[in-house]
């Protein structure tokens, strides 16, 4: 294995994740990379102290420009809100520093396409965070879908619940506010990973109807007294789309919620077409459903697809597979990938990716302004 030295620019939630996919890397088989967590950014003092534990940690900086100008860090993962994507990510491309980005890559169409505009003239191996395509259900799911299964598709469905803004009483943060979060709300902070499998898949949203929905409007501030909540907290987006390998046009949802009562955290996919369909979600994470005619009769039968997954471990098939575990895959492919050894396993979302699903959540915003249905 050849030492990945990490460092991270936003101590937050998923930075401390990061620590907990290091520390559990030698599951992984034959990996030609080994990641270490060697310095963090964050302007909190309570962020930057809860990395002072680990031992592999050697710098903690106030300013994140300290990890773009250090050479002795390899890989940066930047973790930050929305309205920091532009600044930190243009100044690594321009750096020549390779990273693993946070969704929604910039907070809004402008935004991203000038970062993408800073990668075009950059050496930076850049790709953005989106694990839930590393389930094993959702591989297969994949899997079954690229094969052509599904011969002429007639609907897709792809969609990210939870129920984190279900409480009308919890405080307002980054996530809840346009200014930090952007426009397009929900969509920003969920999006990619709806849209990141069928956009690998080649089909290509041609027309977009969002149906957008701010349900709570205002939330306790940091003192207490009521502060506007101006975000989106649902979305609903229908979309013309075209399979890239030629064919029909067809129909497709994008769905994200952060108030979906019953839904703690499910990704799911749905795709259905006139020879077969599949169906897969995080909610049901051992089952596989596939459709298929059998002896005349129309069948969804159920698979169990084990502990199977992208990058192979040393665990046994029969293991439950989590949220820590699509985090390692994850990171397992972006790190195969930087190397060259990526071979034809499911790469992490592109920045063309994630600037397509801009394009899409634009859409969405004017379609719901004007009140029909928009172009990408």
């Amino acid at each position: 294995m050849t030492d990945v030295r990490i460092g991270v620019i936003g101590g937050g939630l998923m930075g401390r994740e990061l620590a907990g996919v290091c520390g559990r890397w030698d599951l992984l088989v034959d990996h030609p990379s080994r990641p270490r967590l060697v310095a963090v950014a964050d302007p909190a003092p309570a962020a930057r102290e809860w990395f002072a534990r680990l031992d592999s940690v050697q710098t903690l900086a106030h300013d994140w420009r300290a990890l773009i100008e250090d050479d002795g860090i390899d890989v940066l993962y930047i973790a930050v809100p929305h309205q920091l994507h532009e600044e930190i990510y243009v100044a690594a491309a321009a750096a020549g520093r390779d990273f693993l980005a946070e969704k929604p890559f910039g907070i809004d169409l402008g935004s991203s396409a000038r970062i993408m505009d800073a990668l075009a003239s950059s050496t930076s191996f850049v790709r953005v965070s989106s694990e839930f395509p590393y389930y094993p259900g959702a591989q297969r799911a994949y899997a079954y879908a690229a094969s052509g299964a599904l011969g002429d598709i007639l609907d897709v469905r792809a969609g990210f619940w939870h129920s984190s803004d279900l409480n009308r009483s919890k405080p307002i943060n980054w996530k809840r506010r346009a200014e930090t979060c952007g426009e397009i709300g929900v969509m920003g902070d969920l999006g990619l990973h709806v849209a990141h499998v069928p956009l690998r898949l080649g089909w290509q949203p041609t027309s977009v109807y969002g149906r957008l929905d701010d349900v709570v409007q205002a939330r306790p501030g940091p003192d207490g007294a009521t502060v506007e909540c101006d975000t989106w907290d649902n979305a609903l987006l229908v979309l013309g789309a075209h399979p890239q390998a030629g064919g029909r046009d067809f129909t497709m949802l994008w769905e994200t919620r952060r108030i979906a009562p019953g839904h703690v955290n499910t990704w799911f996919l749905e795709a259905v077409g006139m020879d077969g369909g599949v169906r897969f979600s995080t909610r049901q994470p051992t089952v596989l459903r596939r459709f298929g005619v059998r002896d005349g009769e129309q069948t969804w039968e159920e698979v169990q697809p084990g502990n199977i997954s992208a990058w192979p471990v040393v665990s046994g098939a029969i293991f439950e597979f989590g949220f820590s575990d699509a985090l390692l895959q994850m990171w397992a492919c972006y790190l195969a990938e930087r190397a060259g050894e990526l071979g034809d396993r499911f790469g992490t979302a592109t920045p063309a990716e994630a600037f397509a699903s801009h394009r899409v959540f634009d859409a969405a915003l004017r379609s719901w302004r004007d009140g029909v249905p928009a172009v990408p």
